[in-house]
């Protein structure tokens, strides 16, 4: 059965995202305030898939939750747990009736300890995944190409290095039981119009930009783009729209390199607790 979806919007100022979708599917986006446990995108409904956009204020990381809620054990993935919110997130999965499988990271985070470990020292089971490129311990390496399952769906893994050598994308799959549009998880690859920092954990600039435009661009249009982390109270924003109007990968590489090694950013300050534990 084809999958139907319905987009919950909490912040008014994402209607621009509306306008670049086809009409099709923006006669499934409705706006309403967010939940007690969401902030922004807060459900999708009518079709198999169940999905939560999670905010973690401190390090301002969004956590995702994505269900197959139409399979008998509802099997579960979350993508980029925080330590400080797991007990949250494990209650809500538990609310909901999920079997979560799997605990995913986007890459070696600065800028917070992963609540992987945590989670899976609390639900038996449960199988932490991150790239292989990326060095770290986890249950499951993953590369170009590699598709993590849940039920009837997957997120396919795409490699998008830059902000670290570890990054990668997930993307859900293609087909009627997947969904519509596509939904991309780009860690701290694409931010909404901006991108990560390159200065650090082996980042290149022109490694990036170039993840990006192979990786990312190349999705179709109407591709919804979530990523690990937002400053400005924003929620989602599709490749269109990053094509657009994102001040600085919208720009040709030789700027856009420019651009990043002229930011002037302060040291993260959690990068030496963080990284060590996340390795």
């Amino acid at each position: 059965m084809r999958f139907s979806a319905t987009l919950q919007f909490a912040r008014l100022h994402m209607t621009a995202a509306a306008r670049l979708i086809p009409a099709p599917a923006q006669k499934r986006l409705s706006l309403v305030h967010s939940s007690a446990y969401c902030r922004g995108i807060s459900s999708m409904a009518g079709g198999s898939l169940l999905f939560r956009q999670l905010f973690e204020k401190d390090s301002s990381t969004y956590t995702y939750l994505l269900a197959d809620v139409a399979h008998p054990d509802k099997p579960a993935v979350l993508v980029d747990p925080v330590d400080k919110t797991a007990d949250r997130d494990l209650n809500l999965i538990k609310e909901l009736g999920l079997k979560l499988i799997y605990a995913v990271n986007t890459h070696v985070h600065a800028d917070h300890v992963t609540g992987t470990g945590l989670i899976k020292s609390k639900i038996s089971g449960v199988k932490s995944v991150i790239s292989e490129a990326s060095k770290a311990k986890a249950d499951v390496f993953v590369n170009a190409g590699d598709k993590i399952h849940f039920g009837s769906m997957f997120l396919e893994v795409r490699p998008t290095p830059g902000h670290t050598q570890g990054c990668v994308t997930y993307v859900t799959g293609e087909g009627l039981s997947q969904p519509n549009p596509r939904m991309a998880f780009t860690g701290d690859t694409l931010l909404i119009r901006g991108c990560g920092r390159t200065d650090f954990q082996g980042g290149s600039a022109e490694q990036l930009y170039n993840s990006v435009y192979s990786q990312i661009f190349t999705l179709p249009k109407d591709t919804l783009l979530f990523p690990a982390h937002d400053y400005k109270g924003n929620t989602v924003t599709t490749v269109g729209e990053e094509l657009l109007y994102n001040p600085r990968l919208s720009k040709d590489v030789i700027t856009f390199k420019n651009i990043m090694e002229n930011l002037s950013l302060a040291y993260p300050k959690m990068i030496d607790v963080a990284v060590p534990a996340n390795m």
